[in-house]
């Protein structure tokens, strides 16, 4: 088992399970458009997100489930994201959805290249500047939308909420210029994935446990757990 996916399969695998139970798409995070059937469409995301997931934990299936998430997210973000920003390209929280689910996607591209393909450093470099870039949006979108950024900080974490609202903001733009210059690259994706798994830890577990019964907050804490791992993954894998 490689140890370093295992919160990028483990987030996914949650996702699916997730969109299995509720009987539905991943809400904004997976935006198919309402005139699109659900029924088996959503039961075959999920399977496919659970399956992937789990060959992500086997040596023999890694680099096919490595593949599969850098297509299948990818694919969200051209399909779903990429027709929404197109529509509002001046509504910045709409970037935001391209950034989320392309910074996982780069987590799976990172994890794929290191399994050998053609082209390899290319494919690393590629997952770490466009990491980077996404890294930017998430900056740029917590400093743009602060107060509802920091809604979501817990109020007992001192000092303020608007001060870690500010500071994840600032990190993210610190890595996000690191990541694509290349200087302290790694670094900054090892405190990326950090300061993810706190988001984890600290805000989206705690309310799962308080609404358990609530699909968004159940899709948060797979996303958020994803994209912890994708930096993660991100870091491993930067030369």
């Amino acid at each position: 088992m490689n140890y370093n996916s295992l919160l990028y399969a483990a987030g996914s695998i949650l996702l699916g399970a997730v969109t299995i139970y509720f009987g539905d798409f991943a809400m904004q995070w997976q935006a198919v458009p309402d005139a699109v059937p659900r029924g088996a469409l959503v039961y075959l995301s999920g399977a496919l997100l659970i399956a992937a997931g789990i060959a992500l934990l086997t040596r023999r299936w890694e680099r096919a489930g490595a593949l599969f998430f850098a297509c299948f997210y990818g694919f969200w973000v051209v399909a779903f994201h990429g027709i929404k920003v197109a529509g509002n390209a001046g509504v910045l929280i709409e970037w935001n959805g391209i950034a989320e689910i392309g910074f996982i996607s780069c987590g799976a591209l990172a994890l794929y290249a290191s399994t050998g393909p053609r082209h390899a450093d290319l494919l690393r470099k590629w997952s770490r500047l466009l990491a980077g870039t996404f890294a930017l949006m998430f900056g740029a979108v917590h400093f743009h939308y602060l107060d509802g950024t920091a809604s979501f900080v817990p109020a007992w974490i001192p000092p303020n909420t608007h001060f870690w609202a500010a500071a994840t903001g600032a990190g993210y733009l610190a890595a996000g210029l690191a990541l694509l210059s290349g200087v302290q690259a790694r670094l900054a994706a090892t405190l990326t994935a950090l300061m993810m798994a706190c988001f984890v830890t600290l805000l989206h577990l705690p309310r799962v446990i308080e609404s358990p019964d609530l699909h968004v907050e159940w899709i948060m804490l797979a996303i958020s757990s994803t994209l912890a791992g994708a930096a993660w993954l991100v870091r491993k894998y930067t030369t």
